[in-house]
């Protein structure tokens, strides 16, 4: 392993002693890690969701065995991480290929030795992961994940589009002023609907939990998010159907779009790990009525010309994330490898608002 010294990084309050990041070489860039546990520990590979870092896992590293590894590396485009582009056209390929060659550097690759966790967005990085590599894993927990069809443009639980281009998905799906507010690293709670504090405390929060929490370090890692076509959100196209953009071949947002993006075939894997998928009752954001999709935007009326639910209703991301899982259980032999877990009263920010409760069911199909 090739490492180089501390990177500067804000203390979490409240949080692990010994959680601390390091830059690590790989053969594809630079990698921010942060760890903590024993060096020969086992290796519990925690990735991180959109807008955040490998940092907001802090609070569920304190949570896990004292024998524990955690390795949760902030990915590229956010946190200290090189500012690499992002190929949007390999769905989160660039992402889950550098997690692969972090694991090999790591010397964990193909071991199956590597209990791994990803939130939101880091759930279906290690999908593809999972997929492409998936001797790489010996256990998977997938927590509030993005659906295996991506986020936004689909209809039902088979993932059917409701437009060729995918139109509703991608990069021109995020707010304008939030972006510039998120570029120009604004703290302040001023209009909240585009702060970035606000956005971050609401959808991506603590919930009953804040207290316990450091808001101002999860606001500081935040704000490490790169900004623009190649990084957060993305580019975008114009489009002849509602809502009159369709995703670009650039940039985060657009890494999930159904048309670059699909890890449905989850569901015909034999590779007989176990999966635990988590998820919160009032998640708004991976959800089956997501406040972030265009089609529950139409309804409410806060996007106009909706063309109706027979067009594009709110995605179901949750009932495509059970039938892929139920199709993987279904395959011989590995009937109960699959767990869902659901928790009443819980939103999307699983790893602040219940860290304890992650790291239990991490813990429960730990590999040691």
């Amino acid at each position: 392993m090739s490492t180089s010294g501390t990177t500067p990084a804000p203390t979490p309050g409240g949080a692990a002693s010994d959680f601390t990041c390091s830059v690590v070489e790989t053969p594809r860039l630079r990698m921010n890690v942060w760890t903590s546990g024993p060096a020969d520990g086992a290796p519990v590979l925690l990735v991180h969701g959109n807008l955040t870092t490998g940092g907001f896992w802090t609070y569920v590293a304190a949570e896990l065995p004292s024998d524990v590894r955690v390795i949760a590396p902030d990915m590229r485009g956010f946190g200290r991480t090189d500012a690499a582009p992002i190929d949007a056209t390999r769905g989160l390929g660039d992402m889950s290929d550098d997690v692969h060659a972090l694991l090999e550097t790591l010397g964990l690759a193909g071991t199956r030795r590597v209990t791994a966790a990803g939130w939101s967005m880091g759930g279906g990085v290690l999908q593809q992961l999972f997929l492409e590599h998936p001797d790489d894993l010996g256990a998977l927990v997938l927590v509030a994940p993005v659906s295996p069809y991506g986020f936004g443009g689909t209809v039902d639980a088979a993932g059917t589009r409701a437009f060729d281009d995918a139109a509703g998905s991608g990069g021109g799906g995020a707010a304008p002023e939030f972006v510039r507010r998120l570029r120009e690293k604004d703290r302040s709670e001023d209009d909240p609907g585009s702060s970035p504090r606000i956005v971050l405390r609401s959808f991506f929060g603590a919930g009953a939990n804040a207290p316990n929490v450091d808001e101002e370090f999860l606001l500081s890692e935040a704000l490490t998010t790169r900004v623009g076509d190649d990084f957060y959100p993305g580019d975008s196209r114009p489009s002849e159907n509602w809502p009159m953009l369709a995703p670009g071949d650039r940039g985060v947002l657009n890494t999930m779009s159904p048309n670059h993006y699909d890890t449905s075939a989850i569901a015909r894997s034999t590779a007989g790990i176990p999966i635990t998928w988590i998820h919160g009752s009032d998640d708004a954001v991976c959800a089956d009525r997501s406040m972030f999709d265009f089609g529950t935007l139409g309804e409410l009326g806060a996007v106009p010309g909706w063309p109706g639910a027979a067009v594009l209703p709110s995605q179901p991301m949750k009932q495509q994330t059970r039938a892929v899982l139920a199709g993987y259980a279904a395959q011989p032999g590995q009937e109960g490898l699959v767990k869902e877990v659901e928790l009443e009263g819980i939103a999307h920010g699983l790893p602040l608002e219940v860290p304890g409760r992650i790291a239990e069911e991490i813990a429960e199909v730990l590999v040691r």
